[in-house]
């Protein structure tokens, strides 16, 4: 189940935009994110998050992407 933010849509759209996989600071920059730790680490952690949902993979330490059908 997806978690109850606007910002968890947001991520899953810029998912849904590139069909790839994307690092925190990617998102950070398609969503236009100041590029600084502190930001970086939030979207960490929702990406972390939607993981622990199933809604995406960690093929990689630090790289997302959607899992495939």
């Amino acid at each position: 189940m997806l978690p109850d933010h606007p910002a968890y849509q947001q991520i899953l759209a810029v998912f849904a935009n590139v069909g790839g996989s994307l690092r925190a600071r990617d998102l950070c920059e398609a969503l236009d994110l100041p590029i600084v730790s502190k930001s970086t680490e939030n979207i960490r952690s929702k990406l972390k998050r939607l993981v622990r949902c199933g809604i995406l993979v960690e093929t990689e330490p630090g790289l997302f992407s959607q899992p495939r059908p």
